[in-house]
């Protein structure tokens, strides 16, 4: 179709066109294929090339003939009366000469207008990416957390008033500037989900949600435990069992512990004659514990963060976290 509107055009301002056209494309082409080594793309820039020496050469006869133009011939070969002696007189009478004939249009400022129309349309094709504004929508969407709405809660939940859930959380942790918090800015959640579990160990008495938002560096969990253990009774045991990097701290009036400890990795052997998984250590993460009221009068939330490489964030960063979303965490009222 665009072949068929360009034979419409005149010929001073066509085969201009074409040979743009076919020089960028031809040099274009040849160019890649030679970077690339790929000889059949290279054979196909020959062609472009071959095709626009033969209009550039079709164009140059045209110029010399219309500089030159050639006296017109009669069938026999002999120049006519007509063109020799155009005031001449025939039967008695003389010749009167036409009008000027109309002028023809400038060949070459039409094949100059060409070109620059078609120059002025590759620097609008070239510059458009860069004056254009951003394109918002090619930024892939932060993961929206799922809705546990209709989704039956666990007997603990019914008998823990105060308890949230796992979408609640999930919607207090999945923030606009958590990436912000992490310290870094520039990256987009790609995962978000929330739980209703329970306590391990507890035959399911214990309500425990959590929620889980994952970037491409870090992973940041977030769960509430409603057991009867304050921080102060937490803080003795980790100093009982000799835990590493333990610090207390106070965190929005209540009482608070960082804690270190690795994550649990799982492994799966899929291949014929498997035989099944194996639990091992993973990387290590970074918890901030902080007693659910200012009393310490038993249960905590969690604030975990971890990444795949064992690379974590500052212990400011944990902070951060739980000085913007605890505030957000409302209690779950029947």
């Amino acid at each position: 179709m665009l072949g068929f509107l360009f034979r419409l055009l005149p010929f001073w301002v066509r085969e201009p066109l074409f040979i743009v056209v076919g020089s960028v494309f031809g040099v274009r082409i040849m160019y890649l294929a030679l970077r690339e080594e790929e000889w059949a793309a290279a054979g196909i820039g020959v062609v472009f090339l071959v095709v626009t020496a033969a209009r550039v050469h079709t164009v140059v006869q045209a110029l010399r003939a219309r500089r030159n133009p050639s006296p017109a011939a009669s069938v026999g070969g002999a120049v006519s009366d007509a063109a020799v002696q155009p005031h001449s007189q025939v039967a008695g009478q003389r010749l009167v000469p036409d009008p000027d004939p109309e002028k023809e249009p400038n060949a070459l400022g039409q094949a100059v207008a060409a070109v620059a129309v078609f120059a002025a349309l590759g620097v609008a094709l070239w510059l458009g990416p860069h004056l254009l504004p951003p394109d918002e929508d090619s930024t892939p969407p932060a993961a929206s957390c799922s809705s546990g709405e209709g989704e039956e809660l666990p007997s603990a939940y019914d008998k823990t008033s105060q308890a949230v859930t796992g979408d609640e959380l999930c919607k207090a942790l999945n923030r606009s500037d958590l990436a912000q918090l992490l310290g870094t800015p520039a990256e987009t959640a790609t995962m978000a989900s929330g739980t209703n579990n329970t306590a391990p160990l507890t035959d399911g008495k214990v309500a425990q949600p959590a929620a889980e938002v994952q970037f491409d560096t870090y992973t940041v969990n977030v769960s509430a435990t409603y057991n009867k253990m304050s921080i102060a009774q937490y803080v003795k045991l980790m100093e009982f069992g000799e835990e590493p990097d333990v610090k207390t701290l106070s965190v929005l009036g209540r009482p608070g512990v960082l804690s270190s400890d690795h994550t649990v990795a799982l492994e799966f052997n899929l291949g014929s004659g498997g035989s099944g998984g194996s639990v091992g250590q993973g990387p290590l993460a970074r918890t901030l514990s902080v007693a659910l009221d200012g009393n310490d009068r038993g249960g905590y939330y969690d604030i975990t963060v971890w990444s795949k490489s064992g690379a974590l964030p500052d212990d400011s960063a944990l902070l951060d976290i739980a000085e913007t979303i605890l505030p957000t965490i409302h209690e779950r009222t029947l």
